[in-house]
């Protein structure tokens, strides 16, 4: 069972005096930079000139430099920018200023356990990875809750590297909900199967393959898309909000019989294996060695595979129905 830790087992003390650098103003950028900043602590923010976040930043009260400018004076990095810019960023902008005593930090362990970010032997290498977007963090932070994390540590050298990090999850609000102790190795491996088996991969192509079963079965488009898109959202509603056993009290019998009866038809022994295969690509670098050439590449396959996505039928029919959905509209 993993060890979990709570603001109660954080020592904020450690963070007092310290120069922290944001590197990135995304999703995940933003939502550190601002709660660290309302937690007390010093942030300032690494940008690339002419980022377009740079404006924002500043709308945003918090103090912003290039990233070189940045790193040169922290004592703590926290790198949040995509993982295929990460190895640039790195080597021409923050190596040169890591010394003695320094921590490097990651929200995601890719570039670390993949052997793209070579840390030197004379800093702190730990992890914070919240489990969730970046905008619902700054949110649930905002109202005194807060987002459960994964905390690694892939290099000590000070002695107090975890005790670092839990303070630094502590500051960002994730200690509210509980940080759980893991690995680069375990965090990173388990995040990009998650992604391709069932997050993005496995549940974008459930998706298409029962709307298409549907559709060319002669059934309306619309229909197809209510049924296969629209509506899981309640259903994953209710499994985030009590698990698989929630869902299963809360819809009909008869989708309760369905579940159990036609799940393992759709996924059987052969979605399983095909799994398993996923995880070995995973565990012995094949997809991560594919990924890195195929941004070196110019990105050409990953180009052509969005703009195909974008273009699918699926996609021009949930325009037309969600264009109907005022209350999405006001979200928005």
């Amino acid at each position: 069972m993993a060890k979990v830790y709570y603001d109660s087992d954080a020592d904020l003390s450690l963070l007092k005096g310290k120069k922290i650098a944001i590197i990135g103003y995304g999703s995940q950028g933003h939502a550190h930079a601002l709660n660290l900043r309302d937690s007390g602590f010093d942030i300032r923010v690494g940008l690339y000139k002419g980022s377009k976040s740079w404006e924002q930043a500043e709308k945003d009260g918090l103090t912003v430099k290039t990233v070189d400018e940045a790193a040169a004076e922290a004592d703590i990095i926290m790198i949040l920018a995509p993982d295929n810019v990460q190895k640039m960023l790195y080597e021409t902008a923050i190596a040169p200023h890591l010394g003695d005593g320094d921590t490097l930090m990651f929200a995601h362990g890719f570039n670390i356990h993949y052997n793209q970010i070579t840390p030197p032997k004379n800093v702190d290498v730990s992890m914070v990875a919240p489990k969730s977007p970046g905008h619902m963090m700054r949110d649930l932070y905002v109202e005194g809750i807060g987002v459960p994390a994964l905390l690694a540590v892939y290099q000590d050298v000070s002695g107090k590297a975890k005790e670092v990090a839990l303070a630094y999850a502590s500051a960002a609000g994730n200690a509210r909900a509980g940080v759980l102790e893991t690995t680069f190795a375990e965090e990173t491996e388990t995040d990009l199967f998650g992604e391709q088996a069932v997050l993005c991969g496995g549940v974008t192509h459930l998706i298409q393959a029962g709307f298409q079963t549907l559709v060319d079965a002669g059934y309306q488009p619309e229909l197809a898309y209510f049924e296969c898109l629209h509506e899981l959202k309640l259903i994953v509603d209710l499994i985030y909000k009590g698990g698989m056993g929630l869902m299963r009290y809360s819809v009909s019998d008869t989708a309760e019989y369905g579940d159990y009866v036609a799940g393992p038809k759709v996924i059987d022994d052969h979605v399983r294996a095909e799994m398993k295969k996923l995880l070995d690509a995973i565990q012995d670098g094949t997809f991560a060695k594919d990924w890195i050439l195929e941004n070196q590449a110019g990105r050409p396959s990953f180009n052509a595979m969005r703009r195909n996505a974008a273009n699918a039928q699926i996609e021009e029919v949930g325009k037309k129905l969600r264009s109907m959905m005022g209350w999405l509209q006001k979200k928005r």
